[in-house]
């Protein structure tokens, strides 16, 4: 008979049945949390696949509705549209045309949808540039941080007659929000509520996502967006945002920047999002491809790692998947 006193604190009860799990997990799943990213291509006749990230398409204007009808029948938050024309020019014009891909797009969502989820739309110009930069250029080919407040102004003012409800201004530029808030309410849209890309680093794990939209890009963001190597600046930029009017505010990428994430939901008094990236999604699923993960564990649980550290809602590509498993239990 062993003679070592069997330990009283036994913290092993609580994981015993997966009723008890349930019972005191401390980090929840909701399909109203989720927001899914959605890429709408001018001119395509078809809706078509995105390589490097399996399952993911550019749709077209006819077949978007479909796709806002099972994202709200999912019950998740919201969509955010990204835009992908056909023309591009050194200022993105096509950015602030009415008729541009995304403001079309915006207006058909926002019919489908009708008012059953939240209509988010993309502020920034690297879509809609020649050159891939998210602003306009100056003579030295640099991004002319003032000249392009100039130019997302313009765009929050189409996409907020469009129809979006809520503006994710993206570019990182200094004053982005303040600029935008007071053009917005200067002309009467005051209820259109801004998300603040706060915390944006220059990251590797872009590089689906620049597929998606077809960036012309050349040469990297590193002089606007932040340095991976920062965790104070993302709490600052984020504080700034904030103080210029931002209604909710972002930490992207996600999942390498959880501690970034934790730090701005400590100090926040907005909402805080984050976003579950292109390279992230696109790295589990070629590892389940090949059969080294588990597909439907290492997507929710890296999602609930994201609303762990602080996240309210997570932009994912997974969200309608991932709500439909929520919704059966299999998520628990």
């Amino acid at each position: 008979m062993s003679s070592t006193p069997a330990p009283r604190i036994r913290p092993r009860r609580l994981r015993e049945t997966p009723a008890l799990r349930r019972l005191v997990s401390e980090t929840r799943l909701d399909p109203a949390e989720l927001v899914l990213p959605i890429f709408v291509r001018e001119g395509a006749v078809a809706p078509l696949p995105i390589a490097s990230m399996p399952g993911v398409v550019q749709h077209t204007l006819e077949s978007l509705p479909q796709a806002i009808e099972e994202a709200a029948a999912a019950g998740i938050g919201g969509v955010m549209l990204f835009g992908v024309p056909e023309v591009r020019d050194a200022r993105g014009s096509g950015a602030t045309d009415p008729d541009g891909i995304l403001n079309l797009a915006t207006r058909v969502a926002a019919g489908a949808s009708a008012g059953r989820l939240v209509v988010q739309t993309d502020l920034c110009l690297d879509e809609f540039t020649d050159h891939g930069h998210c602003g306009v250029l100056d003579e030295r080919g640099r991004v002319d941080n003032d000249a392009t407040l100039e130019r997302y102004t313009a765009m929050a003012l189409a996409q907020a007659r469009a129809g979006s409800e809520l503006l994710g201004l993206s570019g990182m530029m200094d004053g982005q929000v303040a600029a935008v808030r007071d053009a917005l309410d200067d002309a009467g849209h005051r209820d259109v509520a801004l998300l603040a890309y706060s915390a944006k680093y220059a990251s590797a794990f872009y590089g689906p996502f620049r597929d998606a939209v077809e960036s012309t890009l050349e040469g990297d963001r590193r002089s606007y967006q932040l340095d991976p190597g920062n965790r104070r600046e993302g709490l600052r930029e984020a504080m700034i945002d904030i103080d210029e009017g931002a209604d909710i505010v972002m930490v992207k990428p996600a999942g390498s920047y959880l501690d970034v994430l934790a730090d701005v939901a400590a100090a926040s008094e907005v909402p805080v999002w984050a976003y579950q990236v292109s390279g992230e999604y696109a790295m589990i699923e070629a590892a389940a491809a090949h059969g080294w993960i588990d597909r439907t564990r290492a997507v929710i649980e890296s999602v609930r790692a994201i609303r762990r550290a602080g996240a309210d809602v997570v932009l994912t590509y997974w969200a309608v998947e991932l709500a439909e498993w929520i919704r059966k239990g299999d998520a628990a």
